[in-house]
């Protein structure tokens, strides 16, 4: 069954890593991210109907980490196009804040959107 997306989606291929928030072990990447949910491409195939404790951990400027916790349900999985990869969906079910804001820096980093001049 396909259902048409509604959401605007910022694709990031292979840029931030997704952790499991209490094991800090990896579990893949951020494949694409919207304020509803986000798509992980990993090794592995997710559990589907599973909430899962998610970490981001995005590098700041002065080499610093900013880690964004965060809860989502995975809603599907499914084997990617790449041998031996898995793109799972997921629901975002609880967030804070900086989950907003980094959706909204991400999508003004890989927008073409031209920048105004200042006079």
């Amino acid at each position: 069954m396909f259902t048409n997306r509604r959401i605007e989606r910022h694709q990031l291929p292979c840029c931030l890593q997704v952790f499991n928030r209490f094991t800090d072990k990896p579990i893949g990447y951020l494949g694409n991210i919207s304020s509803e949910g986000l798509m992980l491409a990993s090794q592995l195939p997710m559990m589907i109907n599973v909430d899962f404790e998610l970490c981001l951990k995005i590098p700041g400027l002065e080499g610093d980490v900013h880690a964004i916790d965060f809860t989502a349900r995975c809603l599907w999985s499914r084997e990617d196009i790449n041998p031996q990869h898995y793109d799972s969906g997921f629901m975002l079910l609880q967030a804070p804040a900086e989950y907003g804001q980094l959706i909204l820096a991400l999508s003004q980093y890989f927008s073409f959107v031209p920048q105004q001049a200042s006079a």
